[in-house]
């Protein structure tokens, strides 16, 4: 087992240290209570023994006075006692039993109590340590870079955050009480068979050993299997994720009964493993419970040897076996505290894995705070590879944005652009070279001084479970009512708000599942406009609309372009005619630059884009002026 990701998640406790040390407080005294029990049977047996062995003795009656008391005197010495010792016997024996069964149940009530206090409190500090391994997984995941996303899927990440902190939790809130309540037991009751008969306790104690051999082989047996089992599970919840994501592809392609086919061989992947498990542990627990009725048997045959003999007593016998059961009933638990081990030491690892992870873009300790910038970018040298990669996305990219400026980036797919704006907000780090703004390292600036000032449409439009108006203020939570209207009416977005009954209030369903696409493109530019950013990164923002709606929203980022230093990706040469600079991608590099006029003179490849979307950008222009002259 893992027992080094164990003992970390163990130690998360620490941040529950009250609710823990009163959880195992209550088990440390209900468990003392459960240990007094035995003595207390004791007493009750030998207080009934006791007094039948004196009315017995005592009714013995002789015809004469002096034979009776010479019998009694005969058959008391025969049980190791005087007459006086035995008319105290009778006559305490209904007392002790009433005391004895008195204390019996004030402890059953004691530890009734307390392990109720133990269970609640036991369960509180597992549902904390979840709080805290789930809000620590989505902290870190949240923080991760775009790199780390790259190589994971949302589905096992989403089954750490859930399935496996589960894990952790069920071991902290039973396996690690068990543990510590079977670890009281064995100690204390092993302390006292010694005391009480150790010649009996030297028959239990080779049990002990073996049950420590099982604990040791059937932990690192299973624990590898526990893992494989998470896999399979997160492999499972990536189908299931990927298809419900995608389900409208799925029924347009008629791949319903591709997917089930997935699905189902995951499942059986994940069936397969669980019965293997299951195998394991068939096998455990009855390994377990021979040994533990190989020790009774043991007892039995011993301790009725020694009650012939005459060295032990019937309440000492009765003693001794319940306090036996305190040795077994750990072990006969030694299979469920290693099931629910096993799979908290494989979760704990698969945690810690994202825990541990590094972020390719964090803070340097010296980064310093980005003051409000006026625009200035400037790429130097630039050479980007993704992880894993070595062939280079971009190839040695030099340019410079002047502050105001509109920057268009053209270039068939896979050219290099997206790679250009996702290296300014820096959701990834060149590799060689460097991006500034103002003049700054972008690597020697705090990402939140830098990402707050930029705002950003990107190509594909994420949107939020709740109303219009909290998606649209998104980046600006405090932002008043009449600033959101002004950033959806600038972007377009303003009239069909409105058209819904609760207007700025109408929930978008998840992923904006209840808007078209245009409309959730308009809100999501609306989102970045609110931000009111110095630096505007538009990633083919207007793909999802109709040639009208594209029309009005060109016409309204012309306007708030103004003054911002914008970077534009579209596929339509119409979007960019008049910007300040034009970046003509091929194949990771800058192959032209300039405006449009000089472009079409001295750029084939961008002269071959424009002729090929002339159409269509004559389409859009003569339909906005066709709409704006009615």
């Amino acid at each position: 087992m893992d027992n080094r990701s164990l003992g970390r998640a163990i130690r998360f406790l620490g941040r529950q240290r009250r609710a823990t040390l009163i959880a195992y407080a209550a088990l440390l005294i209900a468990t003392i209570a459960q240990l007094a029990v035995p003595q207390l049977v004791q007493n009750m047996i030998d207080a009934v023994t006791g007094g039948t062995v004196a009315n017995a003795i005592l009714s013995i009656e002789m015809p004469l006075p002096a034979l009776t008391e010479a019998a009694q005197n005969l058959a008391a010495q025969q049980a190791g006692k005087t007459l006086e010792q035995l008319r105290l016997d009778q006559a305490n024996a209904e007392t002790l039993l009433v005391n004895a069964a008195i204390f019996i149940a004030a402890f059953a009530i004691m530890r009734g109590l307390f392990s109720f206090v133990q269970a609640y409190m036991a369960e509180k500090v597992s549902q904390g340590v979840a709080f805290d391994f789930r809000n620590d997984l989505f902290a870190k995941i949240q923080r991760l870079s775009f790199s780390y996303h790259d190589q994971n899927q949302t589905g096992q990440l989403m089954i750490r955050a859930t399935d496996d902190v589960e894990k952790v939790r069920l071991f902290i809130a039973q396996g690690l009480v068990l543990a510590a309540q079977a670890f009281i037991l064995l100690t204390v009751t092993l302390v006292i068979l010694l005391t009480t008969n150790w010649r009996l306790t030297l028959v239990v104690l080779p049990t002990l050993p073996l049950a420590l051999v099982l604990f040791i082989i059937f932990g690192a047996v299973s624990q590898p299997l526990f893992v494989e089992v998470q896999r399979r599970i997160s492999r499972m919840n990536t189908v299931l994720q990927e298809a419900l994501a995608g389900i409208k592809v799925v029924k347009a392609f008629v791949r319903e009964p591709y997917e089930q086919k997935r699905f189902d061989r995951a499942a059986d992947d994940l069936f397969f493993q669980s019965i293997k498990v299951s195998r394991t542990f068939a096998f455990l627990f009855p390994i377990i419970f021979l040994i533990a009725q190989l020790g009774q048997a043991a007892i039995l045959y011993f301790g009725g040897q020694q009650i012939l003999n005459g060295t032990l007593n019937l309440g000492e016998y009765q003693k001794f076996s319940l306090y036996l059961v305190y040795v077994f009933f750990p072990l006969g638990q030694l299979g469920f505290i290693i099931s629910l081990m096993s799979q908290a030491s494989a979760s704990a690892s698969r945690i810690f894995e994202i825990l541990d992870a590094q972020s390719d873009v964090t803070d340097r300790p010296d980064a310093i705070t980005l003051p409000p910038i006026e625009g200035h970018v400037e790429f130097k040298n630039v050479t980007f590879r993704y992880f894993g990669s070595s062939e280079p996305v971009l190839n040695d990219v030099s340019f410079t944005a002047a502050p105001g400026q509109t920057v268009a980036l053209l270039g068939a797919t896979g050219s290099g652009k997206t790679t250009i704006i996702n290296l300014i907000p820096r959701f990834y780090d060149a590799s060689e070279g460097a991006v500034l703004i103002d003049g700054h390292d972008l690597r020697e600036v705090t990402l939140d001084s830098l990402r707050s000032q930029i705002g950003i449409v990107l190509q594909e439009t994420n949107l939020f479970s709740g109303t219009i108006r909290d998606n649209i203020a998104f980046g600006r939570p405090e932002a008043t009512m009449e600033e959101v209207i002004a950033a959806a009416k600038a972007a377009e977005a303003h009239d069909f708000i409105t058209s819904f009954p609760d207007g700025y209030e109408t929930p978008v369903g998840e992923r904006g599942a209840t808007l078209s696409g245009g409309q959730k493109q308009r809100i999501a530019i609306a989102r970045a406009l609110l931000l009111n950013p110095r630096l505007l990164i538009l990633d083919d923002s207007t793909s999802s609309v109709d040639l009208m709606t594209e029309y009005r929203i060109q016409k309204a980022l012309d306007k708030l372009m103004m003054g911002r230093t914008s970077f534009v990706i579209a596929q339509r040469i119409s979007t960019v005619l008049n910007a300040d600079l034009i970046l003509v991608m091929d194949k990771g590099q800058v192959v032209a630059r300039g405006k449009h006029e000089e472009l079409m003179e001295t750029s084939p490849i961008y002269a071959e884009i424009y002729h090929s979307q002339l159409v269509g950008d004559a389409e859009i222009e003569t339909v906005g002026d066709a709409q704006e002259a009615s």
